[in-house]
């Protein structure tokens, strides 16, 4: 991506296009807060300075930048890069290919999200990464991150950083965070995560909201527009927006470029990867209930250990969000009870817990997926049916990119859902790629594996220059 140091093209405000009239409403308080706080950033927050300013009458809060140089981000990514590409299915780690163009700059961002679900206004957390030298108008990326077993592996602790000595770990630290600031902010685009409902420094206590859509929608929608009013004092205006996401990240991806364009607000481009949309589905397919022939010659990886954590994740975050507050007693076996009940509290699966954890086929009540089990049951059901994007037609354009591989979501959940979404909708599949590698692939190419298909760094950069 070609970048001046100073743009005079177009910006993008978030009354670009005309609101329709059923979401007029909602829209004009977005674009209201969003205006609002573009007018009234302080002084304060010059670049390199912590500093504050009011977005639709709250406080938000950007801490002091953290500067990544360009070698330290090159260093990084090729260190993790070999992590990620599990089984060697893409090209290795290229320097003259994937090289940082840009020292960065993070900055963490505090604001307050109204959670629909409960009525509750709460603090949260958030990124906010910006190439260094670079002003006027840049593309912004909205990024959804993937699920974390942990409270704190979010996109702004990344903050950590500012260590010069810090080490990052795998499962630790948000290594996907760092592969978009690699192959986005670094090549010059802004970007900015929300660390979601129940995570990072703010959490207190709090239960996140595991594909609950309304607050997860919100939450990303706020923590963008505080984002987005951050940029006017570092002399940044917003060209583009553009909408990047794996895993969970992938379905809050979808709902959030849904809710935006049903805002009026323009989306530019949604990248999604390992893109869940058919919940039930692919929960029925976690726990064994519904099987897919493999189309290669070696068998279909099996579903993970790792999935069992997260069915406590999704089960509390209904039970807490949607009011379901015998869920756990009526939809897991009495025997795995008290499993699911300590790991909902911290996240901590010490060696006992793991003797004591069931697979994911093995969790849910008798019946669970056939017949009328409880009333909680089925309205779990339908809550989860009724949070899926298969059969929605996008009206901006959308990239999926899946891996015949991927031990979470087999191709055959993606694609109904390319064939359902519209004309806007793309498919890129990389063979041979699990759940981490297919997410690698979208970023740094996957050759062969993913038939030289645009990366998201490739097609943003098309869509960009399109609207140049």
């Amino acid at each position: 991506m070609t970048q001046k140091e100073e743009h005079t093209d177009s910006v993008l405000t978030f009354s670009d296009h005309p609101v329709p009239n059923v979401a007029r409403r909602k829209a004009i308080g977005a674009v209201g807060r969003t205006i609002a706080a573009l007018a009234v950033a302080t002084a304060a927050d010059l670049p390199g300075n912590a500093g504050a300013s009011t977005l639709g009458g709250q406080r938000i809060h950007l801490e002091k930048s953290v500067v990544l140089s360009k070698q330290r981000l090159d260093t990084l990514a090729q260190q993790f890069y070999k992590v990620f590409n599990e089984g060697g299915v893409l090209p290795s780690y290229s320097e003259e290919d994937h090289a940082a163009r840009y020292d960065i700059e993070l900055r963490r961002i505090t604001t307050f999200t109204h959670i629909p679900e409960t009525g509750e206004r709460i603090k949260v957390s958030g990124l906010l990464a910006t190439p260094s030298g670079l002003r006027g108008p840049l593309p912004v990326v909205s990024w959804q991150h993937g699920t974390i077993l942990s409270f704190d592996q979010v996109p702004s602790n990344l903050m950590r950083l500012a260590d010069p000595n810090y080490k990052l770990q795998d499962n630790v630290d948000s290594l996907e965070t760092l592969f978009n600031l690699h192959r986005l902010a670094a090549q010059g685009y802004v970007v900015i995560a929300a660390d979601y409902l129940g995570k990072g420094p703010y959490r207190d206590g709090r239960s996140e909201a595991y594909a609950v859509r309304a607050a997860t929608v919100q939450c990303c929608h706020d923590v963008l527009d505080a984002g987005m009013s951050m940029l006017k004092p570092l002399g940044i205006r917003a060209s583009t927006l553009l909408l990047n996401g794996w895993s969970q990240g992938a379905l809050n991806t979808q709902w959030l470029g849904l809710e935006l364009h049903s805002r009026g607000i323009r989306v530019d481009a949604v990248a999604a990867e390992s893109p869940f949309n058919n919940l039930p589905d692919s929960l029925r397919y976690w726990c064994g209930n519904l099987k897919f022939a493999s189309s290669g010659t070696k068998p279909y990886p099996v579903v993970p250990a790792w999935m069992t954590p997260c069915l406590v994740i999704l089960l509390g975050s209904y039970r807490t969000y949607y009011k379901l507050p015998d869920l756990f007693d009526t939809a897991i076996r009495s025997e795995y009870r008290a499993f699911a009940e300590a790991y909902w509290q911290d996240y901590v699966l010490d060696p006992q817990m793991q003797g004591d954890m069931p697979t994911a086929s093995a969790f849910f009540v008798e019946g669970f997926f056939e017949q009328f089990t409880a009333q909680s049951n089925t309205s779990f059901l339908s809550r989860l049916a009724g949070n899926s994007t298969i059969y929605k037609q996008f009206e901006f354009p959308v990239a999926f990119y899946y891996g015949t591989a991927d031990e979470a979501l087999p191709p055959q959940l993606v694609q109904m859902a390319l064939a359902t979404g519209g004309r806007h909708m793309r498919g890129v599949q990389v063979q041979g790629a699990s759940h981490r590698a297919t997410f690698l692939s979208s970023l740094y190419g996957g050759g062969d594996a993913m038939g030289y298909a645009e990366t998201v760094p490739e097609w943003f950069d098309g869509v960009c220059k399109s609207k140049a």
